[in-house]
């Protein structure tokens, strides 16, 4: 027993040490570090809940000087020492309208938190998938969220000094503020890369299911790039034209389980789409965002 306590306490303990050596590193670091107790005083004692994920809790939370925080504090996973470093390695030093903003973060040993700046309209999941809670989009503003979403992976692939590669773009991930402004967010999956670099070095496949490229579990297609986020761009795309989740159990025909393969299928024999209660353009732009998906998820991407 006192061996395994004290293998537990040199893991946990390498694991800070790696945190606070990669933080003294980061000399032009950006974000403001706060303390454990700053952290709980702007959250009022983690009163308001935003929701909870894999890697940790997010609450709702106040500056000092007035800007309303989401406060994201990690839980006791070993990984969550590489995801802490990886989101403020990656959005430390960037700043660009549809990329969330860190303002600041918390590291004193276990105790660790991101402070990104508050998204009052939640994530893209809630507006794009029919349920009772849903709230409905028009396809414009539909379109104008796609665009701002594939501006702010562009920015991640070529804006940068290093290509920033995010390896997990779904609607949970994309963020909307006040005035329905997308933000990619989530960047615990992240990895940095030479802006040179097409091809890149990846030990295991990352991501969700149902947005991973192919490339990131066979090795045998092709070696992994910024077209893995394409990839997901693309299924993400196509979710959001058809207001749908890619893969439905429930489906009306079992052809339609696979979404993706269904669409492809019908553009392939020039079928049109069939959209209710869409006007003429309405239908140009819903086939102009399938179209583009079916682009992102072929090997000509």
């Amino acid at each position: 027993m006192a061996f395994l306590i004290y293998k537990w306490r040199r893991r946990h303990l390498s694991m800070y040490d790696a945190v606070e050596e990669f933080l003294q590193s980061q000399i032009n670091l950006m974000p403001i570090r706060y303390s454990y107790s700053e952290i709980r005083k702007m959250s009022k004692g983690f009163k308001d809940k935003l929701g909870e994920g894999g890697y940790g809790t997010v609450y709702k939370g106040k500056l000092e000087s007035g800007p309303l925080v989401a406060i994201k504090m990690l839980g006791s996973s070993k990984a969550n020492g590489q995801e802490f470093i990886n989101e403020v390695a990656t959005i430390g030093r960037i700043h660009h309208v549809n990329v969330v903003q860190l303002i600041g973060f918390c590291a004193e040993g276990p105790k660790r938190a991101l402070i990104y700046e508050f998204m009052p309209n939640g994530s893209l999941e809630k507006y794009i998938f029919s349920r009772e809670e849903s709230i409905p989009l028009s396809i414009e503003k539909t379109y104008e969220i796609s665009l701002g979403v594939a501006r702010g992976i562009e920015y991640l692939h070529r804006g940068c000094d290093m290509q920033i590669l995010h390896f997990d773009i779904k609607p949970h991930n994309i963020l909307l503020n006040e005035n329905f402004i997308p933000k990619v967010s989530d960047f615990g999956l992240a990895k940095l890369y030479p802006a040179n670099d097409s091809i890149v070095s990846l030990t295991a496949a990352r991501g969700t299911l149902g947005y991973i490229a192919p490339e990131l579990f066979y090795k045998n297609i092709g070696g992994v790039s910024y077209k893995a986020d394409v990839y997901s761009f693309g299924m993400l795309l196509l979710e959001m034209a058809n207001r749908r989740k890619n893969v439905n159990a429930f489906a009306d025909h079992s052809s339609q389980i696979y979404f993706p393969t269904w669409v492809y299928g019908q553009f392939s024999e020039g079928n049109d789409i069939e959209i209710e209660d869409a006007t003429e353009e309405e239908k140009k732009i819903v086939k102009k965002m399938i179209r583009v998906t079916l682009w992102c998820i072929t090997d000509e991407a």
